[in-house]
């Protein structure tokens, strides 16, 4: 995981110790009151001079065994499970990753009570890095805004990000991500989000969650801690998520295009320069063009609207803002042109059932029977026992959209391209390959002129970096 970060607001060793309740075990006499200013760090390797650095231990290494490259790289206080043996400042605690935790809390906690700082928490099974990149152009429009890069979201990467905040940052966008019941819960309590998202629940992770209803509890927690003065911004297109006002002691906001939404969009057009719709607010109606490619992307938009209408943001240079942007995130839709008119989309860093059914189906709106349609699909990972249907469904659903070429990738996402060769009364082909070098070479010289090639897949199938060679990135 990337690490990338703002350095944090000045605070003595002493506070420091306090705030997570450790012990200072300073390396000279007085260091009680120097001041740190640096970035918080768990990655050893992008220390530089002045940083702190969290020695935590994970499943695969251990942050002590990096201390003293930390040290070497010019960190000025270690946090430590145990005393080190270097003559360093170090703050004991029982446990890193909670002082992480408690050190993100005080952090802003205190900057709060300096001036105007608002939390935005995001959370759904689909969507977040999205919306949370619209909400930091959107935002910063109107104030100083922090929003991690990437997928920040656990509860290692969320504290990192909520340790960005200074005394002149308004807004902190939080992804709150989970792989299990109750740790959503433990992120709003760090940082009480002054408005919550809630974009679907789906299956995404639902091998880890125990199935769609635990998802639910699970996303729902984002909701259920939110004090009366806060919002839940909620999709109400999505049943799970609208019964999720019923939970929350928070006024409730409503988006989607249900024409009973807060926020709503209607006559929505996708073409391969973005999707257009008319956003419907306060009686108030203007067309909105989002560069980002993909139909579902409008669902993102919408929330990421709502937020700013409840936090005051003017909305005319805000969605300016939002329009200006070309894709969602790296490998996230993002579209690549390798000459003689053929057009890569690269959406291969996550995948999960309601995903890849929405990448299909801009695949099959981009070409309309117009243009080549090809799909290379890999599998959708940490589904458990949920995997062989919704690798079937995605199989059956590319036929249904008449996708002229199927390219499946791997063991594990055999079944989609089982189910697309028993499906009946298709024109299609699919091939099963064991690896992205054989899709390449199936690939390699064959694309014509206006073929529109798809390529998506979870993380863990590594077809993001087939999606760049496709489309002439170089890595």
């Amino acid at each position: 995981m990337k690490q990338v970060g703002n350095k944090m607001i000045a605070l003595t060793l002493a506070a420091l110790a306090t705030a997570v309740d450790g012990t200072l075990n300073p390396a000279q006499a007085g260091a009680e009151q120097v001041l740190v200013t640096g970035t918080v760090r768990t990655d050893s390797r992008l220390i530089t001079p002045g940083d702190l650095f969290f020695a935590i231990p994970g499943e695969v290494t251990d942050g002590h065994l990096f201390a003293d490259d930390a040290v070497d790289n010019g960190a000025v206080v270690i946090f430590t499970e145990r005393k080190l043996n270097m003559a360093t400042n170090q703050i004991i605690v029982s446990d890193a990753a909670a002082a992480l935790s408690a050190l993100a809390s005080f952090v802003v906690a205190e900057v709060r009570s300096r001036g105007g700082l608002r939390v935005i928490g995001i959370t759904g099974s689909n969507g977040k890095t999205t919306t949370k990149n619209m909400l930091r152009a959107m935002l910063a429009t109107a104030g100083e805004t922090v929003a991690p890069e990437g997928s920040f979201n656990n509860h290692i990467g969320a504290p990192l990000s909520m340790l960005g905040v200074t005394t002149q940052t308004r807004y902190l966008v939080i992804e709150m991500g989970a792989s299990g019941v109750g740790e959503i819960a433990k992120l709003v309590q760090i940082a009480i989000p002054d408005v919550s998202v809630v974009l679907s629940v789906g299956l995404a992770h639902a091998g880890e969650f125990g199935g769609i209803d635990q998802t639910a509890r699970a996303k729902s927690e984002i909701v259920i801690g939110l004090p009366e003065s806060a919002v839940a911004v909620l999709n109400l297109d999505d049943e799970r998520v609208a019964a999720m006002s019923e939970l929350t002691q928070a006024a409730v906001v409503t988006f989607g295009l249900d024409a009973q939404a807060d926020v709503r969009a209607s006559e929505l057009e996708a073409t391969a320069s973005g999707t257009v719709f008319v956003l419907q607010t306060d009686g108030t109606k203007q067309s909105v063009s989002l560069q980002i490619l993909g139909e579902h992307h409008v669902m993102n938009a919408l929330a990421a609207i709502s937020v700013c209408r409840e936090l005051g943001v003017p909305l005319d240079p805000a969605i300016q803002a939002l329009e200006s942007l070309t894709r969602a995130e790296r490998w996230r839709m993002e579209v690549l042109y390798p000459g003689n008119d053929v057009m890569i989309i690269n959406d291969a860093y996550n995948a999960s059932p309601d995903s890849m059914a929405a990448a299909l189906k801009t695949l099959a709106q981009l070409t309309r029977g117009e243009r080549r349609s090809v799909a290379i699909l890999g599998e959708m990972a940490e589904l458990g026992e949920f995997a062989q249907d919704e690798h079937d469904r995605i199989g059956r659903l590319a036929v249904r959209l008449n996708i002229a070429q199927l390219i499946v990738v791997g063991h594990g996402a055999r079944h989609i391209h089982n189910a697309a060769g028993l499906e009946g009364s298709w024109d299609g082909e699919s091939r099963l390959v064991a690896t992205a070098e054989d899709a390449f070479e199936l690939l390699n010289g064959k694309l014509r002129a206006g073929d529109v090639v798809l390529v998506k897949s979870s993380k863990s199938a590594n077809l993001r970096f087939l999606g760049d060679r496709l489309g002439g990135v170089s890595a």
